[in-house]
């Protein structure tokens, strides 16, 4: 009888150990996310996005070391936007960072909202100093991008020649799957 007792004791104790740890770690991770809202609330950390991944952090790390770039990409609306990639970056690099930058301002200031950059990159490139930037693996020092150098969007649609799969050829492709079945 008695170690029945003993055995609830021991098992409501157990208990009130795991609520108690539940609470305090739930309790940590509160005062952790408040921390670092309160942090990314500082105008000193403004170009510190609001959900950083390892890499904007390694990014904004090697922008204050000097092995990254700032550069300004100013949009056909008038309004500029800052990025930061490294230094070694290509288009690819800077059209993924200008497509994180604004899917972000986006998401903050009017919730979900879809942006077709395939529909964008297609009628759309980039210039510096009026030349554009068209082979998404060139590297951006190649067209004299430096750090806080600017770049904009000017209109350019791809030519034919240059797309890499004409409606023609997918239909012909698919077309050849379905006689063989």
């Amino acid at each position: 009888m008695k170690e029945d007792g003993d055995e609830s004791l021991k098992s409501s104790s157990k208990e009130e150990e795991n609520v108690v740890g539940y609470h305090s770690t739930n309790v940590k991770k509160v005062r952790l996310n408040s921390t670092l809202t309160a942090l990314l609330d500082d105008p000193i950390l403004a170009d510190v996005p609001k959900k950083p991944t390892l890499l904007d952090v390694d990014t904004l790390i090697s922008l204050e070391l000097g092995s990254a770039m700032r550069i300004s990409v100013l949009k056909l609306d008038g309004t500029i936007i800052d990025v930061a990639i490294m230094n070694s970056a290509s288009l690819k690099d800077l059209k993924l960072a200008i497509k994180k930058k604004v899917n972000e301002m986006e998401q903050s200031k009017m919730g979900h909202r879809h942006i077709s950059w395939k529909h964008v990159w297609a009628n759309f490139c980039l210039a510096h100093h009026n030349e554009k930037i068209l082979d998404d693996s060139s590297a951006l020092q190649d067209f004299g991008i430096r750090n806080n150098s600017q770049v904009h969007f000017v209109p350019y649609v791809m030519s034919k020649n240059s797309r890499r799969h004409s409606r023609r050829r997918k239909h012909r492709f698919f077309h050849g799957l379905n006689k063989c079945t």
